[in-house]
C-alpha cells in the first residue's frame, strides 16, 4: 500500500504582528526617505520599485506582507480583508514581472480596508486610475496582463522579498517619491531618533553656516584631499 506524500498546504496566514506602535508611527511622520538615506546602508529598496506614475506622497505605517505566484492574485484579495488601519501592503511576486496583481479595483477595495498604499515587486495596472483614486503604489511599472484567481496558493505575514531585501511581518515602511525603506522595528525606532536628531543639528547649523566658504570646506572634503596629497 503506498503511503501518499504530505504536501504543505497551498495557502499559509501566520499571526498577526501586532498593531504598528502609534509614537513610532508619528515620528516616522516626521521623515523623509533621503534622511534615513544620510544615516543608513542597510533597508532601502532597490531603484526598481519607483512610485506609479510618479505619484509619491510620503507614506508611513505598517507592512501587510503577501506572496502571490506567477498569474494568481488570490491570496491577495484575501489578505486585504486581513488588514489593519493604516497597513502597507508589501506584495512579494516570486519573480514573476509579467502580470499585473493590483489594478483600480483591489485599490478601492483596499482603501476601504484602511490599507494606504503598496509595494510591489512587479508590475501594477490601472496606474492613472489610482493615482485618481488617491492610491499610491510603488512598484516596477505597468503591464495590460491581469492576474486571476488561479487557486494556486500563497501567504500573508511571512517574511517576503521585495526591491532586494527582506522585509518582515509588521516592519515600518516609508515610502515617498525618492523610494522606500523597510525595516525592523527596533532599527526603525533607533534610526528615526538618530534622524530627527541630525535634522535638528542640520537646521541649526544652516543658520549660522558662512557663506563664503566653498562646498568642500563647508563638508571637510578639502581637508581629506590636502592632507591626501601633502
Amino acid at each position: 500500500m503506498n503511503t501518499p506524500l504530505p504536501n504543505i498546504p497551498k495557502y499559509v496566514i501566520d499571526e498577526d504582528p501586532g498593531a504598528f506602535p502609534q509614537d513610532l508611527l508619528a515620528q516616522m511622520n516626521q521623515l523623509d526617505t533621503p534622511m534615513l538615506g544620510h544615516i543608513l546602508w542597510w533597508g532601502h529598496m532597490d531603484t526598481g520599485i519607483r512610485a506609479s506614475r510618479d505619484y509619491g506622497p510620503r507614506i508611513a505605517g505598517r507592512a501587510l506582507t503577501v506572496q502571490c505566484p506567477g498569474a494568481d492574485s488570490t491570496m491577495l484579495h484575501h489578505a486585504v480583508g486581513l488588514a489593519r488601519q493604516g497597513d502597507i501592503l508589501v506584495i512579494d511576486r516570486l519573480g514573476d514581472q509579467t502580470y499585473a496583481c493590483l489594478g483600480d479595483g483591489v485599490a478601492a477595495a483596499a482603501m476601504r480596508a484602511g490599507i494606504i498604499g503598496a509595494i510591489i515587486d512587479g508590475p501594477c495596472t490601472d496606474a492613472d486610475e489610482m493615482v485618481e483614486l488617491g492610491f499610491p503604489v510603488w512598484c516596477r511599472g505597468t503591464s495590460p496582463v491581469t492576474t486571476r484567481l488561479l487557486d494556486s496558493g500563497g501567504s500573508v505575514h511571512r517574511p517576503v522579498s521585495v526591491g532586494g531585501i527582506a522585509v518582515v511581518p509588521g516592519a515600518a515602511i516609508i515610502a515617498d517619491a525618492s523610494g522606500v525603506f523597510a525595516l525592523s522595528l527596533p532599527d526603525a525606532l533607533r534610526a528615526t531618533e538618530i534622524a530627527l536628531a541630525r535634522a535638528a543639528l542640520v537646521e541649526e547649523r544652516r543658520k549660522t553656516r558662512a557663506t563664503d566658504l566653498t562646498l568642500g570646506q563647508l563638508s571637510g572634503a578639502t581637508a581629506m584631499v590636502e592632507r591626501g596629497t601633502a
